[in-house]
């Protein structure tokens, strides 16, 4: 069962995220929060898997929450929430930890796979934003292209060759399909890759090989 924590001002959201995941048999709605300061605390008193969060809020927005929330002993994975797919600080959230990027008005069926996706240590961003956010980490990336393209010179080939499917977002099974490779394999080669690229989940890992210019692709899920 996948724990879940809502968080957002609107309570009218919240009822409507909670309702469209009481519907699924392998989600319970642990908690809700109407701003990011709540969202700690209601985290901090029991087990929350994946949390769902807005990222405009009021005393604690969802991008301070965010890193806050994945700096715990053990941190539930995040996945933000957002009206508008051009918000400017949705890449921010992603750099702070959080594994993927959905808008409000998602179908309720991408909501409830999104929840799984990123329960299951991959990640999830909106198919309509994705593309942009990936340019607009481009024309800020800068300096920063050097320094990617040194910590993807530190992988084994093999490990290049799983980072190549993960930023083209095969899941870990096709990743092993294609490589022929057993899953627990692909997932050791995954935690392996993210250290030596300093990225704390599969989205920046994916971002970084762009960042270095080794890929031109895009895709929905990490």
């Amino acid at each position: 069962m996948i724990r879940t924590l809502i968080v957002d001002d609107d309570r009218l959201v919240r009822i409507a995220l909670a309702d469209i995941l009481d519907d699924d048999p392998g989600i319970t709605v642990v908690a809700q929060a109407g701003d990011g300061r709540e969202a700690l605390e209601r985290a901090a008193a029991q087990s929350v898997d994946v949390v769902l969060m807005d990222v405009r809020m009021p005393r604690l927005d969802g991008i301070a929450a965010t890193q806050r929330l994945r700096a715990l002993p053990r941190p539930p994975q995040v996945v933000l929430l957002t009206t508008f797919d051009l918000d400017q600080y949705v890449y921010d959230g992603l750099a702070a930890g959080a594994s993927g990027f959905l808008l409000k008005d998602a179908e309720p069926s991408d909501i409830v796979r999104a929840v799984h996706v990123v329960a299951e240590g991959q990640a999830m961003l909106h198919p309509s934003a994705a593309r942009r956010l990936v340019d607009r980490y481009h024309r800020t990336a800068g300096g920063r292209v050097q320094a990617a393209r040194a910590r993807i010179e530190r992988l084994t080939p093999r490990e290049r060759d799983v980072l190549e499917l993960l930023a083209d977002g095969a899941s870990n099974a096709e990743i092993a399909a294609v490589l022929g490779m057993r899953e627990s394999t692909v997932k050791a080669h995954v935690s392996r890759i993210l250290a030596a690229l300093e990225v704390g989940n599969r989205v920046q890992a994916a971002l970084c090989v762009r960042d270095a210019g080794l890929h031109g692709d895009n895709s929905r899920e990490f």
